[in-house]
């Protein structure tokens, strides 16, 4: 039964919405060459609450510059959070998703980006995991997906038939998982929305105000080191 549900959650839970299907499905450009990252820090700022988010540029290099592009000429800023995917695997806590970006505005998005499979970035679908939303794989810009339980079906799966690619996940929340609940906990709309998503379209989108990198915090200092006990 478990399988079955994580079969329906990868069919649909990260797809593209509606507004996107009058949008022709572009596929990644040959990868190019991403410079290095570390740890990157971007603060989405809601009209809920701010979510930080750490994103990986060591593991998920693609993905996250492509992010952190979005971030960088604000393409980020003035979008929603519109879909709220509510699951129940019987856990503690609210699970599922909820899922916001650039709706494939054709006036805010760049070229699709490659796809970074979990299976070589080893970044699984956990909770407060963030992936990208995507047709096939390569055709991801940026709408995204913030996890609120863990989604393994989500992960890329090379074993099994069809589409099994799994998602892009670059990076979790570390900051703002209660505004990530509110999000989650929104009123839908019972008549927004194609198949699997009719019913998790938020009536009231979540608004995006800014989106900006934010500084990571100072390593630890190291530990004084022992003085030695002198005995005579």
């Amino acid at each position: 039964m478990k399988r079955i549900i994580g079969l329906l959650a990868l069919c649909g839970c990260l797809a593209m919405p509606a507004a996107a299907l009058a949008a022709p499905v572009r596929k990644a450009p040959a990868q190019a060459v991403v410079e290095p990252l570390g740890l990157v820090r971007v603060a989405l700022t809601t009209t809920l609450g701010t979510i930080v988010l750490e994103l990986d540029g060591k593991r998920a290099p693609i993905t996250t510059a492509n992010f952190l592009r979005y971030v960088d000429q604000r393409r980020l800023d003035g979008t929603v959070f519109y879909r709220t995917m509510r699951l129940d695997f019987g856990g503690p806590g609210p699970q599922g998703l909820i899922q916001g970006g650039t709706q494939y505005d054709p006036k805010r998005i760049l070229k699709p980006i490659a796809h970074e499979p979990t299976n070589v970035t080893g970044i699984l679908h956990k909770a407060g995991t963030i992936s990208m939303a995507r047709w096939a794989p390569g055709t991801a810009t940026c709408d995204f997906s913030i996890l609120l339980s863990d989604m393994p079906a989500l992960d890329a799966d090379p074993g099994a038939s069809g589409d099994n690619a799994g998602y892009a996940a670059f990076g979790h929340v570390v900051e703002g998982m209660d505004v990530v609940q509110k999000i989650h906990a929104a009123p839908v709309s019972a008549t927004k929305g194609e198949g699997v998503m009719r019913g998790q379209m938020i009536e009231a989108p979540v608004r995006i105000l800014t989106a900006r990198r934010a500084k990571m915090p100072l390593p630890a200092a190291p530990a004084p080191a022992a003085r030695a006990t002198v005995v005579g």
